[in-house]
Protein backbone atom coordinates (compact mmCIF):
# COMPACT_ATOMS: atom_id res chain seq x y z
CA UNK A 1 0.00 0.00 0.00
CA UNK A 2 1.52 3.40 -0.85
CA UNK A 3 2.38 5.88 1.86
CA UNK A 4 -0.26 8.82 2.87
CA UNK A 5 -0.09 12.30 3.56
CA UNK A 6 -1.84 14.61 5.92
CA UNK A 7 -4.26 16.84 4.94
CA UNK A 8 -2.92 19.48 6.96
CA UNK A 9 0.54 19.54 4.45
CA UNK A 10 -1.21 19.41 1.65
CA UNK A 11 -2.87 22.85 2.18
CA UNK A 12 0.23 23.92 3.70
CA UNK A 13 2.28 23.18 0.33
CA UNK A 14 -0.76 24.25 -2.00
CA UNK A 15 -0.53 27.72 -2.72
CA UNK A 16 3.74 27.46 -2.84
CA UNK A 17 2.86 24.33 -5.80
CA UNK A 18 0.00 26.74 -7.51
CA UNK A 19 3.36 28.77 -8.06
CA UNK A 20 5.91 26.76 -8.82
CA UNK A 21 3.94 24.74 -11.41
CA UNK A 22 4.83 25.46 -14.79
CA UNK A 23 2.30 26.87 -16.50
CA UNK A 24 3.84 26.82 -20.38
CA UNK A 25 3.65 22.92 -20.04
CA UNK A 26 0.00 23.25 -18.86
CA UNK A 27 -1.01 25.58 -21.69
CA UNK A 28 0.51 22.89 -24.23
CA UNK A 29 -1.90 20.68 -22.61
CA UNK A 30 -5.08 22.44 -22.48
CA UNK A 31 -3.88 23.32 -26.65
CA UNK A 32 -4.56 19.54 -27.19
CA UNK A 33 -7.51 18.64 -25.37
CA UNK A 34 -11.17 18.19 -26.52
CA UNK A 35 -14.33 20.61 -26.35
CA UNK A 36 -15.69 18.62 -23.29
CA UNK A 37 -12.41 16.89 -22.15
CA UNK A 38 -12.05 14.14 -18.93
CA UNK A 39 -8.52 14.08 -17.18
CA UNK A 40 -7.61 11.76 -14.71
CA UNK A 41 -5.98 12.85 -11.91
CA UNK A 42 -3.60 10.24 -10.08
CA UNK A 43 -2.53 10.97 -6.26
CA UNK A 44 -5.04 13.79 -6.27
CA UNK A 45 -4.78 14.60 -2.63
CA UNK A 46 -7.12 17.26 -1.41
CA UNK A 47 -7.90 18.49 -5.29
CA UNK A 48 -4.98 21.36 -5.32
CA UNK A 49 -4.25 20.39 -9.04
CA UNK A 50 -7.74 20.52 -10.14
CA UNK A 51 -8.14 24.19 -8.31
CA UNK A 52 -5.00 25.31 -10.50
CA UNK A 53 -5.30 23.47 -14.19
CA UNK A 54 -9.79 23.33 -14.05
CA UNK A 55 -9.78 27.35 -14.32
CA UNK A 56 -6.73 27.20 -17.22
CA UNK A 57 -9.16 24.65 -19.04
CA UNK A 58 -12.40 27.07 -18.63
CA UNK A 59 -14.75 24.98 -20.63
CA UNK A 60 -16.82 22.13 -19.65
CA UNK A 61 -14.92 19.48 -18.08
CA UNK A 62 -15.08 16.32 -16.28
CA UNK A 63 -12.33 14.96 -13.55
CA UNK A 64 -11.74 12.02 -12.07
CA UNK A 65 -9.43 12.10 -8.94
CA UNK A 66 -8.15 9.19 -8.00
CA UNK A 67 -6.19 8.45 -4.18
CA UNK A 68 -5.39 5.28 -1.68
CA UNK A 69 -6.87 7.48 1.12
CA UNK A 70 -10.60 8.11 0.92
CA UNK A 71 -10.77 10.89 3.85
CA UNK A 72 -8.23 13.16 1.62
CA UNK A 73 -10.69 12.89 -1.17
CA UNK A 74 -13.38 13.42 1.02
CA UNK A 75 -11.32 16.37 1.91
CA UNK A 76 -11.01 17.46 -1.74
CA UNK A 77 -14.73 17.54 -2.21
CA UNK A 78 -15.44 19.79 0.93
CA UNK A 79 -12.42 22.43 -0.12
CA UNK A 80 -13.17 22.43 -3.42
CA UNK A 81 -16.79 23.50 -3.18
CA UNK A 82 -15.73 25.98 -0.48
CA UNK A 83 -13.14 27.02 -3.16
CA UNK A 84 -15.95 27.24 -6.35
CA UNK A 85 -18.61 29.00 -3.80
CA UNK A 86 -15.95 31.83 -2.94
CA UNK A 87 -15.59 32.61 -6.30
CA UNK A 88 -19.42 33.21 -7.03
CA UNK A 89 -20.19 29.73 -8.76
CA UNK A 90 -23.52 27.41 -7.32
CA UNK A 91 -22.08 24.05 -6.60
CA UNK A 92 -24.74 20.87 -7.14
CA UNK A 93 -23.81 17.07 -6.40
CA UNK A 94 -25.78 14.91 -8.48
CA UNK A 95 -25.27 11.28 -7.13
CA UNK A 96 -21.61 10.86 -5.91
CA UNK A 97 -20.50 13.61 -8.19
CA UNK A 98 -19.63 17.52 -7.34
CA UNK A 99 -20.81 19.89 -10.20
CA UNK A 100 -19.21 23.33 -10.28
CA UNK A 101 -21.81 25.39 -12.42
CA UNK A 102 -19.23 28.04 -14.40
CA UNK A 103 -20.16 30.47 -16.87
CA UNK A 104 -17.85 28.80 -18.78
CA UNK A 105 -19.91 25.18 -18.70
CA UNK A 106 -20.01 23.28 -15.78
CA UNK A 107 -16.87 21.11 -14.01
CA UNK A 108 -18.04 18.05 -13.33
CA UNK A 109 -15.75 16.02 -10.57
CA UNK A 110 -16.16 12.18 -9.40
CA UNK A 111 -13.85 10.41 -6.56
CA UNK A 112 -12.33 6.74 -6.78
CA UNK A 113 -10.57 5.47 -3.59
CA UNK A 114 -8.02 3.17 -4.93
CA UNK A 115 -4.17 1.95 -4.56
CA UNK A 116 -3.07 2.00 -7.41
CA UNK A 117 1.01 1.46 -6.22
CA UNK A 118 0.72 -2.58 -7.69
CA UNK A 119 -0.42 -1.48 -11.58
CA UNK A 120 -1.23 1.80 -13.13
CA UNK A 121 -3.09 -0.04 -16.08
CA UNK A 122 -5.57 -1.32 -13.90
CA UNK A 123 -7.16 2.31 -13.37
CA UNK A 124 -9.69 3.55 -16.43
CA UNK A 125 -6.36 5.75 -17.87
CA UNK A 126 -8.29 4.77 -21.47
CA UNK A 127 -11.44 6.42 -20.74
CA UNK A 128 -9.66 9.58 -20.73
CA UNK A 129 -8.53 12.36 -23.10
CA UNK A 130 -5.75 13.31 -20.58
CA UNK A 131 -4.06 12.19 -17.30
CA UNK A 132 -2.23 14.52 -15.03
CA UNK A 133 -0.26 13.92 -11.67
CA UNK A 134 1.66 16.35 -9.21
CA UNK A 135 4.01 15.40 -6.65
CA UNK A 136 3.81 11.48 -7.69
CA UNK A 137 6.29 10.24 -10.07
CA UNK A 138 9.26 10.65 -7.86
CA UNK A 139 7.70 8.63 -5.37
CA UNK A 140 7.14 5.14 -7.93
CA UNK A 141 9.67 2.93 -9.11
CA UNK A 142 11.10 2.91 -12.50
CA UNK A 143 9.09 -0.36 -12.85
CA UNK A 144 5.81 1.29 -12.34
CA UNK A 145 6.75 4.69 -14.32
CA UNK A 146 7.09 1.82 -17.16
CA UNK A 147 3.78 0.13 -16.88
CA UNK A 148 2.46 3.81 -16.67
CA UNK A 149 3.73 4.38 -19.94
CA UNK A 150 3.10 1.56 -21.68
CA UNK A 151 -0.49 2.46 -20.37
CA UNK A 152 -0.57 5.72 -21.77
CA UNK A 153 -2.95 6.24 -24.92
CA UNK A 154 -3.38 10.02 -23.99
CA UNK A 155 -0.91 13.39 -23.23
CA UNK A 156 0.49 13.48 -19.63
CA UNK A 157 0.86 16.17 -17.49
CA UNK A 158 3.41 15.56 -14.02
CA UNK A 159 4.32 18.34 -11.93
CA UNK A 160 6.14 18.65 -9.35
CA UNK A 161 9.12 16.19 -9.54
CA UNK A 162 11.92 16.26 -7.34
CA UNK A 163 15.25 16.57 -9.53
CA UNK A 164 17.67 16.50 -7.05
CA UNK A 165 18.08 20.47 -6.99
CA UNK A 166 17.99 21.99 -3.45
CA UNK A 167 19.74 25.17 -1.84
CA UNK A 168 19.37 26.86 1.70
CA UNK A 169 20.20 30.59 2.56
CA UNK A 170 22.15 31.34 4.15
CA UNK A 171 24.20 27.98 4.27
CA UNK A 172 25.02 25.79 7.04
CA UNK A 173 27.53 23.70 7.60
CA UNK A 174 24.84 20.67 8.12
CA UNK A 175 23.04 21.79 3.99
CA UNK A 176 25.08 18.48 2.78
CA UNK A 177 24.91 16.01 5.46
CA UNK A 178 20.59 17.08 5.23
CA UNK A 179 20.50 16.69 1.64
CA UNK A 180 22.28 13.27 1.55
CA UNK A 181 19.93 12.27 3.95
CA UNK A 182 16.92 13.40 1.97
CA UNK A 183 18.34 11.63 -1.10
CA UNK A 184 18.36 8.63 0.59
CA UNK A 185 14.78 9.11 1.83
CA UNK A 186 13.56 9.82 -1.75
CA UNK A 187 14.81 6.78 -2.78
CA UNK A 188 13.22 4.66 -0.03
CA UNK A 189 10.11 2.41 -0.84
CA UNK A 190 6.89 4.16 -0.64
CA UNK A 191 4.53 1.50 -1.48
CA UNK A 192 5.33 1.70 -5.36
CA UNK A 193 8.84 0.09 -5.30
CA UNK A 194 12.11 1.28 -4.79
CA UNK A 195 11.46 5.00 -6.02
CA UNK A 196 13.04 7.01 -8.42
CA UNK A 197 13.96 10.00 -6.36
CA UNK A 198 15.23 12.50 -8.14
CA UNK A 199 16.22 10.28 -11.35
CA UNK A 200 12.44 10.96 -11.84
CA UNK A 201 12.27 13.53 -14.59
CA UNK A 202 15.08 12.39 -16.87
CA UNK A 203 13.80 8.15 -16.43
CA UNK A 204 9.99 9.13 -17.19
CA UNK A 205 11.39 11.20 -20.53
CA UNK A 206 13.39 8.11 -21.49
CA UNK A 207 10.25 5.58 -21.11
CA UNK A 208 8.13 8.26 -22.75
CA UNK A 209 10.11 9.24 -25.62
CA UNK A 210 10.82 4.86 -26.11
CA UNK A 211 6.77 4.47 -26.75
CA UNK A 212 6.96 7.77 -29.08
CA UNK A 213 5.87 10.22 -27.34
CA UNK A 214 6.76 13.70 -27.30
CA UNK A 215 8.19 14.98 -23.87
CA UNK A 216 8.72 18.42 -22.87
CA UNK A 217 9.90 19.53 -19.53
CA UNK A 218 10.24 22.99 -17.46
CA UNK A 219 11.97 23.78 -14.00
CA UNK A 220 8.82 24.24 -11.34
CA UNK A 221 10.68 25.09 -8.39
CA UNK A 222 9.31 25.70 -4.95
CA UNK A 223 10.43 29.29 -3.71
CA UNK A 224 9.77 29.56 -0.32
CA UNK A 225 10.80 33.22 1.48
CA UNK A 226 11.69 33.69 4.75
CA UNK A 227 8.39 35.12 6.07
CA UNK A 228 6.41 31.53 5.11
CA UNK A 229 7.65 30.75 8.82
CA UNK A 230 5.09 27.56 8.77
CA UNK A 231 6.31 25.89 5.22
CA UNK A 232 9.80 26.32 6.47
CA UNK A 233 9.35 24.86 10.09
CA UNK A 234 7.57 21.92 8.33
CA UNK A 235 10.40 21.36 5.71
CA UNK A 236 12.67 21.27 8.08
CA UNK A 237 11.05 19.19 10.35
CA UNK A 238 10.44 16.80 7.71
Amino acid sequence: MSEGFSADWLALREPFDRIARARALAARLVQRLPPRPRIIDLGAGTASLFRWLAPMIGRAQAWTIVDADAALLGQAFARTADWAEARGWRITTPGRALLIHTPGGAWRIEALATDFADDPSRLPLGAHDAVVCSALLDLVSAAWAERLAAALRAPLLACLTVDGRDRWRPTHPDDRLIARGFARDMRRDKGFGRAMGPSAPVTLARLLAARGFRVATAPSDWIIPAIAAPMLEAMVRG
